[in-house]
């Protein structure tokens, strides 16, 4: 099933997934930045234009490295109803307008993401719910229990005759689950130097997905028979883990510091 029919209208339950996921992440950010004093209004204006760029740049990632996989309809690389919104493109320009927003309105760019930080993860894992609908984003055939069966006309060429798969997607929800559930204990548990709890985040979720990329069965381009998304998760991960060291080990500024934002001045504790 991958429409939820409300009368004469069709309502596509991976568009719904997405929609939920952004919902659930606004309030868990807004939660949180509440908590650090921070203004809702922010947040929720904040995430209407993050969306919006997120919804372009994933979609512009996946056109740019999935264009053989589009149709030939004119309108096939704005068909997001059917899927294709690469998790890297929606990520980095949704953050990149966020950050811009944040830095406009005179707030920290990086405590914002850290507050932002496991609400992004929240709405990946609820996200990852269109998937099953649009039964996509599956492995290699099983058997297991929890295996997903496939219709025959979304199976790749070569699995024609396999009726089971591994539910990819339900990885990495449970993944993306678990790592808010520890990005959340980790901030609670230690003093983290902003952005460090995104980095944990981004270094988090990449690490998840060099173990995906080594079940999926959908089409991709590759290198040395490795899919492009393994080399920028290795990439990711391999910076998300240096900044955030290297945050954590530089000096601590001057106690007393101050820095002034828009008419407000604040002050930076040392540590």
């Amino acid at each position: 099933m991958r429409d939820l029919a409300l009368g004469p209208l069709d309502i596509r339950l991976y568009a719904l997934s997405i929609l939920l996921g952004i919902a659930a992440a606004t309030w868990l950010t807004a939660v949180r930045w509440r908590a650090r004093g921070g203004d809702i209004d922010l947040v929720l204006e904040c995430a209407l234009y993050s969306v919006l760029a997120g919804i372009i740049g994933g979609r512009l990632y996946h056109v740019i490295t999935s264009w053989d996989q589009l149709g030939d309809e004119w309108w096939a690389p704005f068909a997001i109803w059917e899927g294709g919104l690469g998790i890297w493109g929606a990520i980095a320009l949704g953050v990149a307008v966020g950050a811009l927003y944040v830095r406009s309105r005179g707030e920290s760019v990086t405590a914002f993401m850290d507050a932002a930080a496991p609400g992004i993860l929240l709405a990946q894992g609820i996200g990852r719910m269109g998937n099953y609908f649009n039964q996509e984003l599956f492995g290699t055939p099983t058997s297991l229990p929890w295996a997903l069966e496939v219709d025959p006309d979304r199976r790749p060429f070569r699995y024609a005759e396999d009726e089971t798969f591994h539910p990819v997607f339900l990885y990495e929800m449970s993944w993306n689950f678990v790592g808010v559930a520890l990005l959340l204990f980790v901030e609670r548990r230690w003093r983290i130097r902003a952005p460090g709890l995104f980095c944990l985040y981004v270094a988090w979720y990449s690490a998840g997905r060099l173990i995906w990329e080594q079940f999926r069965v959908d089409p991709s381009n590759e290198f040395l028979g490795q899919r492009l998304n393994f080399y920028v998760a290795l990439a990711l991960l391999s910076g998300a883990i240096a900044v955030f060291v290297w945050l954590q080990r530089r000096p601590a500024p001057p106690r007393g510091t101050r820095r002034v934002t828009r008419g407000r001045t604040k002050g930076v504790s040392a540590g």
